[in-house]
């Protein structure tokens, strides 16, 4: 099959990308506009091969995607291109509205042109991945869970960029018939996210011996899902999912981020022992609690039974092992770049 990515140079996308290519032997269109959050050494290992094609395109450019979109004539389309951080939503939410909302809208008026013209097959898909966080925030006590009946309740400008695309989807979905479903999924970690993410920041001042910087106390709540099970959802949501309907794709993984912290330290403690003699003795020492940021959320969870009823998938991953998985690809992949 033929499959249009955007935002295929990203930490998801190029997951998915290789997923596709070297797992299923599919081909691909990767449409990326190569920010600071995309890296083409991500997809690296499938550049070279026949079934990869890349367009630098910025999915606001409706016109250029509508090129696209007929010359490749895909069999479905991931949209994952967007501006996914936090921090950098509060300091400057504007190119979030334009990537996140306007992108958004630009990639389903493309995606409905190319439907509607004969080109597209009866079988074309259009699947939408975006986030737990348009969902608020959940309780402390542990006992609440992200369903996809739970109201939108977005508490930053990165959460409400993303709601907003999602309810343009359900409004071409409906206006429309376009054939396009959404997924929301939790906190991802794994090989190639950037190092402003919690879990690779962590990993990369530890093996710089900088301080770790942990909002607050650390005691915020995330979910965590391995990236290669996140991607292995969403081929199964594009095969088997009903058109029109919401996806949760969640880890099963509550965990702090006090604790995600100190299970990296504690594996680097492992691979890479401090030298006798050192400033610290152990990697938990470089942890640094800093000022919250504005309006952080304190707990998400999901709940992925849809996922499993409906289309029969689940993590393959524990949090133990993909976390383990990890720490040791950024071992090997920093130690490579300093070398």
């Amino acid at each position: 099959m033929k499959f249009l990515v955007t935002g295929g140079a990203g930490f998801i996308g190029s997951a998915l990308i290789r997923h596709l290519i070297e797992g299923l032997g599919h081909e691909v269109l990767n449409i990326d506009s190569l920010t600071y959050a995309s890296n083409l050494e991500s997809v690296s290992s499938v550049s070279h091969k026949p079934e990869y094609h890349f367009a630098q395109i910025d999915i606001v450019d409706q016109p250029a995607v509508e090129e696209q979109f007929l010359q490749f004539r895909p069999d479905g389309v991931f949209h994952l291109a967007a501006e996914s951080h936090v921090d950098r939503s509060i300091s400057g939410p504007d190119v979030f509205i334009r990537t996140n909302i306007l992108g958004t809208a630009r990639m389903l008026a493309a995606a409905r042109t190319y439907y509607e013209s004969g080109h597209a097959p009866e079988s074309f898909r259009f699947i939408h991945v975006s986030t737990d966080e348009v969902y608020g925030e959940l309780s402390a006590d542990g006992h609440d869970l992200f369903t996809e009946q739970t109201p939108y309740d977005p508490r930053s400008p990165y959460a409400a960029s993303k709601a907003s695309s999602d309810h343009l989807v359900r409004a071409w979905i409906n206006t429309y018939k376009l054939p396009a479903l959404i997924t929301n999924c939790s906190n991802n970690y794994g090989p190639f996210q950037t190092t402003d993410k919690l879990i690779p920041l962590a990993i990369s001042h530890a093996i710089k011996r900088q301080k770790i910087p942990v909002y607050g106390r650390g005691e915020q709540i995330r979910d965590w899902l391995f990236v290669k099970d996140h991607v292995r959802g969403l081929i199964e949501v594009f095969l088997k999912g009903e058109l029109g309907q919401s996806y949760n794709i969640g880890g099963h993984n509550e965990k702090m981020n006090i604790d995600v912290v100190n299970a990296i330290c504690t594996i680097m403690d492992e691979l890479k022992p401090i030298e006798a003699g050192s400033e610290i003795r152990r990697y938990a020492d470089l942890i640094e609690f800093v000022a919250d940021r504005p309006g952080h959320d304190f707990r998400y969870a999901i709940d992925a039974s849809k996922m499993q009823r409906d289309l029969g998938w689940a993590p393959e991953e524990t949090f133990n092992s993909g976390l383990r998985k990890t720490v040791e690809w950024y071992v090997d992949y920093l130690s490579d770049q300093t070398s």
